[in-house]
């Protein structure tokens, strides 16, 4: 490894975000059978968020949550802390099967996903070191400058106004952020930084006042209408929600539904004054670019820089490694791009690096839905927008659940289906194809082309990305 490492660097050991609070020990399994009205198998945000909704809108409702490890183990407690708006999947997709209007009503659903994080942080007291400071994408090259004027030119079209983002000039971008090489930025002042485990730590501290149980180092084997199985007992409910997200590979009839996509991340050790006199970023802005390959940062609450990319995405089989563990290439990767984009950055090290998973549906667009039939319920997919899409997923699974129609089940992901991923090897062939070209595109286009590399277009084409 070629990145210079503090003396308490750690790899792994699920994420920084947990090491900052001290990595909680399971709580208590399940101990027998039992009965609810509704178990959720899963004990990331989306299974947090459900639980939360569901009790407020019905307090004497039953509630069981099963979590293999604990609540927040997973991509909940390991992503970059973008609390962000962009949707979770294509728009134009979405609208093929619901039109325009209802994709233009799940977007601004997303928006106020935001503020509803927000608030019910604010309401129950939950301090997840939340600012909602905007996201910058910014274009590094002539190739890069022109993506970002035609993804401007998009979200125009897909209703967003200059309110909802605007462009900036290089001056522009100066005064706030300043990255090196910077040809242009676009602002959105939906997107708020967060501490991910403050946030799984607190809604799971909150579900369980409300009287949700919630079982951790519990399992689940098989997930069918009516229960949910245990090696140490079985819930039995009329409703079964499975919000296992990257984890879903893992569970038995779902191996091909949600390709597992690791990401990984590097959080520097504190940064002193005179680095941030150089670098700006007084407002807390969430940062990404127009790179194929692309990148997404924050400037954390105790002043470091956690900064992410895609890193080793996938593991034969749709294998999932849970520890986090990142390989040294990715954290000499990772420190090679951060410390390009601000150099000044070079004289501090890395403390901690670590990955996680997160879910991929054939068409790279998350669905929400439940089988009236079986009982059986999901969320997912959300291709690394999880953080805000979670929020939504929750309420939504709630009336779905209640059995209400209201404007959330009637947005165009619910009960969305999509083909399943191809048998090995194509799987592990597609994947590491499509980010072997997306890199080489992104190193030609570094060389100062003006327009997308045609690489990356057939990297698009391999895996409908």
């Amino acid at each position: 490894m070629n990145a210079p490492l503090s003396s308490d660097f750690v790899n792994g050991d699920v994420s920084f975000w947990f090491r900052s609070l001290g990595i909680p020990a399971p709580g208590a399994p399940l101990d027998g059978d039992r009965e609810a009205d509704v178990a959720i198998v899963g004990g990331g945000y989306t299974g947090l968020w459900t639980a939360y909704y569901l009790k407020k809108a019905d307090p004497s409702l039953r509630v069981a949550v099963l979590e293999k490890e604990f609540a927040g183990f997973g991509a909940s407690g390991r992503n970059g802390g973008w609390l962000t708006g962009a949707l979770a999947g294509s728009p134009e997709r979405y609208a093929r099967t619901h039109g325009r209007d209802a994709t233009q009503r799940l977007q601004r659903e997303m928006f106020a996903a935001i503020d509803e994080v927000i608030a019910v942080c604010a309401d129950e007291g939950i301090d997840a070191d939340i600012v909602k400071g905007g996201l910058f994408n910014v274009a590094r090259g002539p190739a890069q400058e022109a993506r970002l004027r035609e993804e401007l030119a998009a979200q125009r079209e897909w209703g967003w106004t200059e309110e909802d983002v605007r462009l900036l000039s290089p001056a522009e971008m100066d005064e706030r952020l300043r990255v090196s090489g910077a040809a242009g930025a676009t602002w959105s002042p939906h997107c708020a930084r967060i501490q991910p485990a403050k946030l799984a730590r607190g809604l799971a501290e909150t579900v369980r006042g409300l009287g949700v149980e919630l079982y951790e180092g519990t399992p689940v084997t098989a997930i069918a209408p009516g229960r949910a199985v245990t090696p140490y007992g079985t819930v039995r409910a009329a409703h079964v929600l499975r919000c296992t997200e990257g984890f879903t590979a893992t569970v038995p009839g779902h191996h091909r539904d949600w390709l597992p996509m690791n990401s990984s991340l590097i959080v520097t050790e504190p940064l002193g004054a005179e680095v941030w006199e150089t670098i700006g970023w007084e407002r807390r802005e969430l940062l990404g670019d127009m790179a194929h390959y692309y990148m997404y940062a924050q400037r954390t609450a105790d002043d470091r820089i956690a900064f992410g990319g895609r890193g080793r995405p996938y593991l034969y089989g749709s294998r999932v490694d849970d520890r986090g563990h990142t390989h040294d290439w990715t954290v000499d990767a990772l420190w090679n791009l951060l410390t390009s984009f601000f150099p000044a950055v070079a004289s501090s090290r890395v403390a901690h690096a670590w990955s996680g998973v997160l879910g991929v549906p054939r068409d790279w667009c998350a669905t929400v839905g439940l089988d009236r039939a079986s009982g059986i319920g999901w969320a997912g997919g959300y291709t690394g927008h999880g953080v805000t899409t979670t929020n939504l997923a929750g309420r939504t699974l709630r009336d779905l659940v209640l059995g209400r129609e209201t404007p959330l089940t009637g947005l165009p992901w619910v009960d969305r289906r999509v083909r399943a991923w191809e048998p090995e090897p194509l799987r592990w062939l597609g994947v590491h194809s499509m980010y072997r070209l997306y890199r080489i595109a992104d190193a030609r286009e570094a060389k100062g082309m003006t327009r997308t590399s045609v690489l990356a277009r057939v990297a698009d084409r391999i895996t409908g990305h």
